[in-house]
């Protein structure tokens, strides 16, 4: 996803300070698929976002704008929503263990189970339990204009209808989660975004900003 890349290109400091919010990286090793060494290295990341406008130790949804687009004015439906779906505790802000468990869906270790409730939640504009057609064309394209890809109003309505559809399979008019489950089971493609390889070794992937683990791994 690009949106997730924009947020690994910032640059990090390695200056220790823990910022309010700040959750212990054994505890989140052990809730997520991310060693103590990674979530060391997120939190690299996560004091860079959050204080890139105010330094408050909290991702603002201004930041987070800023970090996919490099410009805060920019709103986007899709960077709203995973906005709204990091902000478990629904505040206006992302907290440190909210930005580590949120990503740890994405890890490729996590299960699919996981990744396929995220996706879920994140067509489900209104909250409702439930994605209705016009969720469904919203979504289709917020991530159209988030991958830059213009296609007509009628190819639009076609790939909107005939995903509906095929996900309606109890003819109501709506999708629920067991419909959805179904239907990700027979189009696997729709939650490849939801696995980001690079996540499985940060430290690896970003090895300028991590320096010695405070904790070992295998305390956990």
């Amino acid at each position: 996803m690009s949106w997730l890349i924009s947020l690994m290109g910032c640059f990090f400091s390695k200056k220790k300070r823990h910022t309010s919010g700040y959750e212990e990286p054994t505890v989140l090793a052990s809730e997520t698929p991310f060693t103590v060494s990674e979530v060391e290295a997120l939190y690299e990341l996560f004091k860079k976002l959050s204080s890139s406008i105010i330094d408050d130790g909290l991702i603002q949804k201004e930041e987070f704008q800023l970090a996919l687009f490099k410009n805060r004015n920019r709103r986007n439906l899709f960077a709203d929503r995973i906005f709204d779906l990091f902000d478990v505790k629904r505040n206006g802000v992302i907290e440190f263990g909210e930005f580590v468990r949120s990503l740890g869906v994405f890890h490729p270790n996590a299960p699919v189970a996981d990744k396929i409730a995220f996706a879920f939640r994140l067509y489900d504009l209104k909250q409702t339990g439930y994605i209705e057609r016009e969720e469904l064309k919203e979504m289709v394209l917020a991530l159209l204009n988030e991958s830059d890809l213009q296609l007509s109003d009628d190819v639009v309505e076609m790939i909107v209808h005939k995903s509906f559809s095929e996900a309606d399979t109890k003819g109501d008019g709506r999708i629920d989660q067991e419909e959805w489950k179904e239907f990700v089971s027979k189009n696997p493609t729709l939650i490849k975004n939801m696995t980001l390889p690079y996540l499985k070794d940060i430290t690896l992937a970003f090895p300028s900003f991590v320096g010695s683990t405070e904790v070992e791994d295998s305390e956990i």
